[in-house]
């Protein structure tokens, strides 16, 4: 089994927003300028977004063709699928990469909702076993890697999401288990705080912002690649 580890040491540091730039400490981690990262989370939500609004779309096109009619139950049903999933993407999004949230603390339940509305459109299942209240970095990365674990996934398997409070630092642990579990390069690229290289930059993007916000909480992140298993570990303090 080969183990990869990322984000060790000083590597955790603070990560500043600077003007032209938004760079991590270390020399080898990518330079990326605040507008470039913008429009890369932009693109990757509205890739989210556009299959599920197309189909509402498309839905609508056939309720207004009279030679469709025949096919009128299947527009709504497609319709009201769509329907959900976008609203459930929306939500999930909102919280994951936007800054919705006022309370500090946020409630493990509402996370767990979240991330199985999302989980809802994927082969993978999910195992969520997380209990106690946590932050808004906890609650962050507790979203986007469990969507990127059952991304790991794209035959079906479990993830399995926990969280544990080890004297003022939280730990995350996250197991996906299946027959063809893998990462794409960029996504580990992500996850070092490296550039994407010649890699699609939606997966990228997602792992670079957890880095991103996880060492500015003074936390750090890492993966490991197994055999049949793809793990997500994230020690992120509790405290402020």
């Amino acid at each position: 089994m080969s183990r990869l580890r990322f984000s060790k040491g000083s590597n955790h540091r603070k990560v500043t927003l600077m003007p032209d730039t938004l760079a991590a400490s270390a020399p080898e981690q990518a330079t990326v300028r605040a507008a470039e990262l913008a429009a890369f989370l932009a693109a990757r939500m509205c890739h989210d977004f556009i299959s599920p609004a197309s189909a509402i779309v498309s839905g609508l096109d056939l309720l207004e063709d009279p030679l469709a009619q025949d096919m009128r139950d299947d527009a709504m049903n497609l319709i009201g699928a769509s329907a959900r999933k976008l609203s459930d993407l929306l939500q999930f999004n909102r919280l994951a990469f936007g800054a919705s949230a006022t309370a500090e603390t946020l409630d493990a339940r509402e996370l767990e909702r979240l991330a199985r509305g999302v989980f809802a459109t994927m082969r993978a299942d999910l195992d969520w076993r997380v209990e106690q209240g946590v932050n808004k970095p906890a609650a962050r990365a507790l979203l986007n890697l469990a969507q990127m674990a059952g991304a790991a996934l794209p035959t079906g398997g479990t993830v399995r999401v926990g969280a544990i409070d080890q004297g003022g630092v939280l730990a995350i642990t996250l197991e996906a288990t299946g027959p063809k579990s893998r990462l794409r390069p960029e996504v580990l690229a992500g996850l070092r705080g490296e550039g994407p290289g010649e890699g699609l930059h939606g997966h990228w993007v997602q792992a670079y912002y957890v880095y991103l916000f996880v060492g500015d909480a003074g936390g750090r992140v890492s993966g490991e690649i197994g055999e049949g298993r793809v793990t997500f570990t994230a020690m992120i303090p509790s405290t402020s």
